[in-house]
């Protein structure tokens, strides 16, 4: 997009609207006002779009790291205009009412960018994330808007250190449920909280956000090695200024997000989940990114890669190692390179690189020595981490993280709670039995509505002791750190008149996971019976943001998604 003299040919460029001929000098002495030289208006004018915000540590360092990337941009002849979303960070918003904003806010910060590069014309886009929605939400709105783009992940927070152990952030949620048994004093629980988050970054186990932050880097939307390094290390500020400069070349060579992401490029980010014992929540963002683009690629696609994807990488919360651990050892590279070798991922995918990431990795070594990640003639398990499920409670599919688990089965009797906090409240008074299989229903995209995870639950019952001893389904969703027999995701969901709602307190429920079933032991007859009596829950959103959500979203099994996506396009912005 050069002429012959080296200049910009804006004349195929968006921000041609903005920046040339006599029509846009109103627009021209807006950028004049806020210091632009000529040369610099009539430059490519890139966004680059954070999530930066004081809400959390998973966002705190996002600032710091733009204004590199602005020089990655500005040296390499291109305009960054920098400007700021949203996140809702689900540490904080967890096991409250706050939690129904997490998955909303997914698409809120995809539509809040979109609406942000549309209005003023960008050419590309930079999105820096930290928070576990943010990651999806951006690499989605790069394959909403198909301009070129480059994605890149705030890091991951340093371990903590208490009483000689590495710890995170789901050790105080277990810890919640150690105070409540008495094995945790008041002094314990407060040492944990003190010690488990040293700096800023997103939480340091495989959980939503280092499990998205390596499919950016698998998928091809990030650099390579782009996602390792820990928020305060230094040199996340070159790969953010290398990020700057890789996104002015994909300008010029007209490479865009729909390029790179293709069927097989998802199989692939699909493979680096499973192989890391990564969140179920990929479950969710993977088909919501393929909507982006067009391409059918919903919870069972997803499932049926884990299947077959050995799993290889030992990280929290299954495993004992957590994000720095696997930087050390050579990163995400190292375990891309052993799917490569293996067969287990695609090596013809273009990266954002303009190269194939079997290209990327081509000098990449096995590290010796560490057991950090496995290889794939001793893997921690043969199939991959997390594990699709489907059956008569789940028509429309479920999922499980397997990570960790010893038994790979469970049939218990029913307990069946209508929201989240009344289960919670029964396991923290222990008005549950060993054996149970815990309902928490009602929690669905639409009916909860948003969604809702359930670790503060989890966390508790891991802290008592009887996590693998109870089982817990939800058509809401699990923490990426959470761990023990939880199923999430439950489709169709009790809002929509799904079999999870006409569940009654003791019916048998069976879940195999070696096999992918989940199934309650009641007869089609009886479902029928009960579904004559049934009625959707009022839930307390009846306006504003979650009421409007509610109204739109649709299944987890597709993503949860509010829009058509790309099959009910009519243009794409970038070709206006």
């Amino acid at each position: 997009m050069k002429d012959a003299n080296g200049k910009w040919d804006k004349s195929k460029l968006v921000s041609r609207y903005v920046t040339e001929g006599a029509k846009s000098a109103p627009h021209r002495a807006y950028y004049y006002a806020m210091g632009l030289t000529e040369e610099e208006i009539h430059q490519p004018l890139v966004g680059v779009a954070t999530c930066w915000n004081e809400a959390a540590p998973c966002n705190i360092a996002l600032q710091r790291q733009a204004q590199s990337v602005k020089r990655g941009v500005s040296e390499n002849a291109g305009t960054p205009r920098e400007f700021t979303t949203i996140t809702v960070t689900d540490g904080i918003a967890m096991g409250h009412e706050g939690m129904r904003s997490s998955l909303v806010s997914r698409e809120v910060i995809a539509d809040s960018v979109e609406l942000t590069m549309r209005g003023h014309c960008y050419d590309a886009l930079v999105g820096l994330a930290g928070c576990d929605k943010s990651l999806p939400a951006m690499m989605m709105v790069m394959l909403r808007l198909n301009v070129p783009s480059v994605f890149m992940y705030g890091g991951s927070i340093l371990p903590g250190k208490f009483r000689g152990e590495d710890v995170t952030i789901i050790d105080v949620f277990e810890g919640v449920g150690k105070h409540a048994t008495g094995k945790f004093s008041d002094g314990d629980l407060k040492e944990m909280e003190c010690v488990a988050c040293p700096s800023a970054g997103a939480c340091g186990g495989q959980f939503t956000a280092n499990t998205m932050a390596c499919v950016s880097e698998t998928i091809g939307l990030a650099l390579p090695n782009s996602a390792g390094a820990p928020a305060p290390f230094e040199s996340r500020d070159e790969y953010a200024a290398a990020s700057g400069a890789a996104v002015m070349k994909l300008i010029e060579m007209n490479i865009r997000p729909r390029d790179i992401v293709t069927r097989k490029a998802l199989e692939n980010a699909a493979a680096i989940v499973s192989a890391t014992g990564g969140s179920t929540n990929a479950a969710l963002h993977l088909p919501a990114m393929a909507h982006e683009c067009g391409i059918d690629f919903d919870l069972h696609d997803v499932a049926e890669i884990f299947k077959r994807t050995p799993y290889i990488t030992d990280l929290k919360p299954g495993g004992r190692y957590v994000a720095k651990d696997l930087y050390d050892v050579g990163g995400v590279s190292v375990v891309l390179k052993e799917l490569l070798d293996g067969g287990y991922i695609h090596g013809d995918c273009l990266t954002v690189t303009g190269k194939t990431i079997a290209e990327n990795l081509a000098d990449i070594k096995f590290p010796e020595n560490q057991d950090v990640v496995r290889r794939l003639s001793n893997p921690i398990l043969p199939t991959g981490g997390v594990v699709g499920l489907k059956g008569n409670l789940a028509s429309e599919g479920a999922i499980v993280k397997i990570a960790g688990l010893k038994e790979m089965t469970f049939e218990g009797p029913a307990r069946v709670f209508e929201c989240e906090e009344d289960c919670f409240n029964a396991v923290q008074a222990r008005q549950y039995k060993e054996g149970d299989v815990l309902v928490i229903r009602n929690e669905g995209p639409k009916g909860g509505p948003g969604m809702r995870e359930m670790l503060s639950t989890t966390a508790a019952l891991y802290g008592q002791d009887m996590g693998g001893k109870v089982a817990l389904i939800t058509d809401g969703r699990f923490s990426g750190g959470t761990r023990g027999f939880c199923i999430g995701h439950v489709s169709p969901e009790a809002a929509v008149g799904g079999p999870i709602g006409l569940l009654k307190d003791g019916d048998i429920i069976r879940i195999d996971a070696n096999v992918g079933t989940l199934d309650v032991l009641v007869s089609d007859e009886e479902l029928a019976e009960r579904r004559k009596s049934w009625a959707p829950r009022q839930h307390n959103y009846q306006s504003g943001a979650l009421y409007k959500y509610a109204q739109l979203v649709g299944s987890a099994e597709k993503g949860a998604v509010t829009h058509p996506g790309a099959q009910g396009e009519t243009h794409v912005f970038v070709d206006l």
